[in-house]
């Protein structure tokens, strides 16, 4: 089996330079709470639980910067932690995917490409670890467990040769031309394909008062585009 330093091996990176700080992955998630994504990466410190996810990047010192794919596992482990899946369970089920695929980011990977045997890892994780909340979701209700994954690959953009995932469009219903690609923008929301980050669409809207005439003559996107891009930003949490 592979182990996690075998992992850690330096391959072409196409998300390389890619940083969030823990409060920016928190937010972009929509999670209330910062200290999870560093406790899902780097364990509970004064505890024996390790970490549920392998880092893409080693820390530097004391920052607790995330990566695109680790943005996007994180995501993962929010969704079915909200479901009530225990974190003993998620963290072995990465654990075992990890070894399986000899995949560092397992939860970053096309649910085309790992669906059966990603159900087959949950449920022999679900029977040794003893959480009935997780084997409800891959042998009962195994339905719901279909629709978990459709919801989590959706906005998603996953590289055919890899696997992994390449973009990811937070809210692809409400905002269509919101991307993050780990190669524009530094992986920041962007509005595609123009490449412009909402960020520097919304602050100009600020600026100029919600005057959207302004912002489209300033970017050249329309109307209806510079309005994706400001109610994304708004919708973010502070």
């Amino acid at each position: 089996m592979a182990t996690v330093r075998q992992l850690h091996k330096i391959r072409s990176d196409p998300a390389a330079g890619v940083f969030y700080t823990a409060k920016e992955a928190a937010r972009l998630l929509g999670l209330a709470n910062a200290a999870r994504v560093t406790a899902w990466l780097q364990g509970r410190k004064g505890t024996s639980l390790g970490p549920v996810l392998v880092r893409q990047y080693e820390p530097i010192a004391t920052s607790q910067d995330v990566g695109f794919w680790d943005l996007l596992e994180v995501r993962f482990v929010d969704h079915f932690r909200r479901q009530g899946v225990s974190l003993q369970a998620l963290r072995k089920a990465a654990q075992t995917a990890r070894e399986r695929w000899n995949e560092q980011h397992p939860f970053a990977t096309s649910k085309a490409k790992y669906l059966t045997d990603r159900k087959h890892i949950f449920e022999l994780t679900a029977r040794e670890t003893g959480d009935d909340i997780l084997l409800d979701l891959v042998t009962r209700q195994y339905a719901i467990y279909l629709v978990l994954e459709e919801t989590l690959g959706r906005g998603i953009v996953f590289d055919p040769a890899t696997g992994l995932a390449k973009e990811w469009r937070p809210r692809p219903k409400d905002f269509p031309d919101v991307a993050m690609n780990p190669t524009i923008a530094f992986g920041q929301p962007i509005i595609v394909p123009a490449g412009i980050p909402t960020s520097a669409i919304y602050r100009t809207w600020k600026a100029e008062s919600g005057n959207y005439s302004a912002v489209c003559d300033w970017y050249g996107v329309d109307a209806a585009v510079a309005k994706q891009a400001v109610e994304f930003e708004l919708g973010l949490p502070n």
